[in-house]
């Protein structure tokens, strides 16, 4: 590796090569490659070479390319052995030496499956489609880590491993309904987090017990009201918290729930106004919470920003890198080039001058290696 290495191959080094000791290509190359082309608009492995080769003398500039540019074949073929656990633990690395988080430390916790990548052939016969669950720091807007689920498994036992990668001291932990589980939330404790969970009906008593808190109006609470109008539309949106001891009396099993100390009622009113026709709906939704300093502005917030990350992660994601299309399915590739989407998108947002959205930064970056060496943090000689 040349001493103008960009910094983030330096977290990337220590990846097991999975091919044999004298393959041609060096695996950082192999990789450093593959980002700066994701980088530039690459959305397959045939991309990934085409830009190599056309990007050659400028790769030059902090690669060894012992042996040239590897081709389409070689790239897929390392991406589809490379063990997706230690890119993942790299990616997360990289990222907690280069952000630091701000705002409410709001980690949202979601998954998404990429629609086409099913099919793929395993010892087992075919794979399913990719199931992704993130970490998204929503006040930075960046991703920390990810973890597909197993294929016969699902979030429950992803989100774990996926809290193995993160630094949590400080942050509240934000998930669906899914990651409702005592597991999860002792662990997020365990890390130096809070959490923030939904609970529907697959937690029936406690699910129940929530609701009866609520609706006995005698109990204190904090309250929190926001309202948002636009295009016809009013929504408003009601946030109640109560902590103390209505809680540890009137929810039964509270000692599965290590930390919980906070009960949340988020109400959400909606009234659209069209063609003279006015209709409305109402919708409640109950979370636990381990906060013990909570205010309903915060976690109303909180709730908020939860559900920014599929606008933010993952539309982003397959709007502006097509994921969503993209028909990579053997062995691991699917999963690692996931991996290659999330260290291009957070590298993009590392631009705080950009006045254009993600897919025109990645245009941008395949015209000008000037722009190139900017997002990377090159300094050529």
């Amino acid at each position: 590796m040349s001493d103008n290495s960009p910094p983030i191959s330096h977290h990337f080094v220590t990846i097991t090569d999975p091919r044999a000791d004298n393959s041609a290509h060096k695996l950082i190359d192999i990789i450093m490659i593959s980002i700066c082309a994701v980088l530039a608009g690459a959305d397959s492995f045939v991309d990934i070479a085409d830009f190599g080769n056309a990007r050659e003398s400028w790769l030059r500039n902090f690669l060894e390319l012992p042996h040239g540019i590897p081709s389409e074949d070689t790239v897929a073929r390392v991406f589809a052995l490379l063990d997706p656990k230690e890119l993942q633990t790299a990616f997360a690395d990289w990222i907690r030496s280069v952000v630091t988080l701000t705002g409410l430390k709001v980690v949202a916790i979601d998954g998404k499956t990429n629609r086409r990548t099913f099919g793929g052939k395993t010892k087992d016969g075919f794979s399913k489609a990719l199931h992704l669950v993130s970490a998204f720091a929503t006040a930075n807007g960046v991703s920390l880590g990810q973890v597909a689920t197993d294929q016969k498994s699902n979030e429950i036992t992803a989100i774990p491993e996926l809290l193995k990668l993160l630094d949590l001291k400080g942050c509240l932990v934000t998930t669906d309904a899914m990651g409702c589980q005592g597991d999860i939330a002792a662990d997020i404790i365990a890390r130096g987090g809070d959490y923030l969970l939904a609970v529907k009906g697959n937690q029936g008593n406690l699910y129940g017990d929530i609701k009866a808190v609520f609706a006995n109006t005698i109990i204190p609470r904090d309250v929190n009201v926001t309202e948002d109008k636009g295009h016809g539309r009013i929504d408003k949106r009601t946030c109640e918290v109560i902590t103390g001891p209505a809680v540890f009396e009137s929810v039964r099993h509270n000692n599965n729930w290590v930390g919980l100390h906070t009960i949340v009622k988020v109400t959400a009113e909606r009234t659209v106004t069209s063609t003279g026709e006015t209709r409305q709906s109402t919708e409640s939704r109950y979370y636990i919470c381990s906060d013990e300093e909570p205010t309903a502005q915060r976690l109303q917030q909180a709730v908020r920003e939860h559900w920014g990350v599929e606008n933010n992660l993952h539309w982003t994601i397959d709007m502006a890198f097509r994921e969503d299309e993209s028909r990579i399915r053997t062995g691991n590739a699917p999963s690692n080039m996931a991996v290659l989407r999330h260290i291009a998108l957070n590298i993009i947002r590392q631009d705080k001058t950009r006045k254009v959205g993600v897919k025109a930064s990645r245009l941008k970056a395949g015209w000008s290696t000037d722009y190139l060496e900017k997002l990377l943090g090159l300094v050529m000689a």
